[in-house]
């Protein structure tokens, strides 16, 4: 008897802390899915949501050789945007910038900020991050700050490029010199074709009405009036 009534009692606890264990666990997911929601607030009825992607275009030529950090840029939207309410930022619509970073060279980069954009309603801060340059198949978007880079060439384009300078230096070459001639220009010009591929794979460009493509990192709020 004394074995029976022990066993109840284990039996009894155990079903106790199951029970409670079960509570733990529901209060645990009803405060993370709270939790959550608190994390990600929706947008006023008046702002772009965070997370929006949209297409710009650059109105100033930024050139890697020539352009330095802090240098200041336009752009124009490409596309119009819409809050919730019906409220739009239209096509054409100025944005303002400046060049965060720039670095020339073997591995060259350059990061873009955004400080502000014309609504039609006023000029407000504009946070946003360079998530692609659609035009451009030779550069590419780099990391999480926005970074855009340059694409190398392949060993096939420089060689290529060594190939044609060859060319073009001994036929000049030959013109002035003859044979000797041809095989210095060859030399010569196959030594400018290396230079110029080396030149070109490193020097990043975004030419006036270069598309880039954005991502707001903070709701953009239109003002009602």
């Amino acid at each position: 008897m004394s074995f029976w009534v022990q066993g109840s009692r284990i039996r009894r606890l155990a079903i106790s802390l199951v029970a409670l264990l079960s509570v733990s666990i529901l209060s645990v997911s009803v405060l993370s899915v709270s939790m959550a929601g608190q994390d990600a607030p929706s947008a006023p009825a008046n702002a772009i949501p965070q997370g929006t992607v949209a297409l710009i275009q650059l109105t100033d030529r930024l050139d890697t050789r020539t352009v330095r950090a802090h240098d200041h840029f336009e752009a124009r939207l490409v596309e119009p945007l819409t809050a919730s309410n019906g409220v739009t930022i239209d096509v054409g619509k100025k944005i303002k910038g400046h060049v965060s970073t720039v670095e020339p060279g073997l591995q060259t980069r350059m990061i873009l900020s955004f400080d502000e954009i014309e609504t039609g309603r006023g000029w407000m801060p504009l946070i946003a991050t360079v998530t692609g340059v659609p035009s451009e198949h030779g550069l590419k978007q780099i990391g999480e700050e926005g970074e855009i880079g340059r694409k190398g060439m392949s060993k096939e384009e420089i060689a290529e490029a060594v190939v044609v300078g060859a060319g073009r230096g001994a036929e000049e070459g030959e013109k002035s010199g003859g044979k000797h001639g041809a095989m210095t220009g060859a030399e010569t010009g196959a030594a400018g074709g290396a230079y110029s591929a080396f030149e070109s794979a490193h020097d990043l460009v975004l030419e006036k009405g270069t598309a880039l493509e954005i991502r707001l990192d903070r709701n953009l709020t239109i003002p009602s009036r």
